[in-house]
């Protein structure tokens, strides 16, 4: 036995990577194989599958929690049962657990909730990302996952799409250097790393994901999962550039994009996954699919499963995200195996990639959550740098209606002041989708500061703060004893396709409640939403200041650092915000280049904007 065990080189921590890989490739059979190309999700998760089905992968989707609420410890405790399952089976192959932590380990209740990218890309601060990175990875840690599926690289090309706010930025450039979040996530890889093999500095590190590759933030009329119709040679140009940086710092899994490339699905175009992504960038992490992706290479969805999975599995997919049915993914696979219509060669191919993401992972040797990380979820540290983002992020598009008078700073001991609007005491549309639940939700969902929180901590004491979520006619009547009004309004949660909009009018009669208090007191105005929205005559004309807030996150204070001048604005615009619906899409790279703010614009507090 013990000759045995010596001889097992994929258990020994300081042999060679490859070496590894191919010794336990060698000594898996056919079903061990497949299990490692298999991700389920946590709802179908017991102890018995994986061991019994050599599940390699578990994911826990939006809003799939041990339980409503669970602290991170209970996150730990489920996966730590999940890995012991899988450490017990005959090869001891351990799971890999991804979770969407897109914007702080959003899923998990009292965890940091960074701004959205759209946010990020606002501050042009690659170094920021970086630094987010860092923290999102020790919270990911922290609950016993080991692999997030972020950074989106997604250009966005029109904001009409669902996933807009996933996307750092229109500019393709302003996107490569805000890729920085991959050597946050995984560590910063040193010089002479090879470009396309996988990295991971360290225990406190998580596996990272490209997605959506590629081309997904440019379908046409921003439909999600649409249809992308441009030139490889444009698609090299925007899309695929942002790939090229992540792979260049080491990133270890990339995702297929549910779209389509002029007619073409992701899932299923060997050209770009296995020819330009593999062989052409030289790509050596694996592939892992969208959920349920596989399903949706058929209308109705599901139709000839069984095909939809050979094609997507020859066209370079290594690991499937099930999420449920993978009794039907192992037996459908096995048989495509059997017959030769999917090879060996290609199965070895994807479990090489796994096992090598695995291997440079740690996973083998440090296979369960370190339980000193539990204290870093939601620490002030990582809030503070959450109100810094907030703070970098706001865009100031207007400051007074006098060019000579800048409206802000606010005064922060005024007598009576007006505080309302339908976002100004929500966390959970301050946060936006993908958190705690895939579409997000409204409220108090999380630990966090609101915005009205953040005046409240902010103005003196002496200060008489009015809220009302919408402003009665009897407050508006007495507006004479208010020294201004703060209003936030903007977009209710949303993701992926139910975020498709082509009308971008502000919800919940949003221009009215601002023009409602505007025209009786002077207002500022702040816009939450994950995309450029329609701003009315009347509503540019009559505030007196109007900041972009994007989707912020947990940390409200930022923006009173900001709005009561104990930081000046910082933040940029990272897309072209549109006069009409009718111009979009509307990139700076057009001819007819006509906008109500052109991209990168943001005022200071010493500046005015008519």
């Amino acid at each position: 036995m013990e000759r045995q065990e010596e001889s097992c080189i994929y258990k020994t921590p300081d042999a060679p990577v490859e070496a590894r890989v191919q010794d336990l490739l060698s000594r898996m059979t056919l079903p061990e194989k497949i299990g490692q190309m298999t991700q389920i999700e946590r709802r179908v998760t017991t102890h018995a599958v994986i061991t019994e089905s050599f599940i390699g992968s578990v994911t826990s989707g939006g809003g799939s929690w041990p339980f409503e609420d669970a602290k991170p410890s209970d996150w730990a405790d489920m996966i730590d049962g999940y890995q012991n399952a899988a450490l017990a089976t005959r090869l001891g192959i351990p799971i890999i657990y991804g979770i969407d932590a897109v914007h702080g380990n959003n899923n998990v209740y009292g965890a940091i909730i960074f701004p959205h990218n759209i946010g990020l890309g606002a501050t042009r601060d690659a170094d920021l990302i970086r630094r987010i990175g860092v923290a999102t990875a020790l919270e990911v840690r922290a609950i016993g996952a080991s692999w997030t599926f972020a950074p989106c690289v997604a250009v966005l090309r029109d904001p009409r799409w669902g996933r807009s706010y996933e996307s750092y930025s229109e500019d393709h450039e302003i996107t490569c250097e805000l890729t920085k979040l991959v050597s946050g996530l995984q560590g910063e890889p040193p010089k002479e790393h090879p470009s396309g093999y996988p990295f991971l500095g360290g225990r406190n590190n998580v596996v990272a994901c490209a997605k959506h590759f590629v081309g997904d933030g440019g379908t046409d009329k921003g439909i999600n999962e649409g249809n992308t119709t441009v030139s490889y040679e444009e698609l090299e140009r925007i899309h695929l550039a942002p790939y090229l940086k992540c792979i260049a710092q080491g990133v270890s899994t990339v995702m297929a994009s549910y779209s389509s490339w002029n007619g073409s699905k992701l899932h299923s175009d060997y050209f770009l996954l296995t020819e330009v992504l593999k062989q052409k960038l030289g790509f050596k992490g694996f592939v892992i699919s969208d959920w349920e992706a596989v399903d949706r290479l058929t209308k109705p969805k599901g139709l000839n499963f069984r095909n939809s999975l050979k094609i997507s599995i020859n066209a370079g997919l290594d690991m499937v995200m099930v999420p449920f049915k993978y009794e039907r993914f192992i037996e459908d696979l096995t048989s495509l195996v059997e017959s030769g219509e999917v090879t060996m060669a290609r199965i070895d191919d994807a479990v090489e990639r796994i096992l090598r993401v695995k291997f440079v992972a740690g996973l083998f040797e440090h296979p369960l959550t370190d339980r000193s990380l539990l204290d870093t979820v939601g620490c002030k540290e990582h809030r503070e740098l959450g109100r810094e983002a907030v703070r970098k992020s706001l865009v100031l598009l207007k400051n007074g209606k006098n060019v000579n008078k800048p409206f802000l700073p606010l005064d922060r001991n005024p007598k009576r002041i007006l505080v309302t609007g339908t976002h100004v005491d929500d966390l959970g549309y301050q946060c936006g989708g993908w958190t705690k639940a895939w579409f997000g939700l409204s409220g108090r969902i999380t630990i966090g500061t609101t915005l009205l929180d953040a005046i409240k901590a902010t103005v003196g004491d002496k200060t008489e703060v009015i809220f009302e979520k919408t402003p009665s006619e009897e407050t508006l009547a007495s507006s004479e004893g208010f020294s201004y009004a703060i209003v936030a309004v903007g977009e209710a949660p949303y993701a992926e396709t139910r975020g498709d909009n082509s009308e971008h009018i502000i919800p919940f009669n949003g221009s009215d409640i601002v023009t409602a208090v505007a025209e009786r007191i002077q207002t500022l105005m702040i816009l939450f939403s994950g995309r450029p929205m329609v701003l009315e005559p009347k509503v540019l004309e009559k505030t007196e200041a109007l900041i972009a807030a994007w989707l912020p996150g947990s940390e409200g204070q930022g923006m009173a650092d900001v709005i009561f001048g104990d930081y000046d604005f910082e933040g940029m615009l990272p897309v072209s915000w549109f006069k009409r619906v009718e111009q979009l899409p509307l990139n700076a790279d057009a001819d007819l280049y006509d906008p109500l703010f052109p991209i990168g614009f943001g005022l200071k507090l010493n500046s005015s904007g008519n």
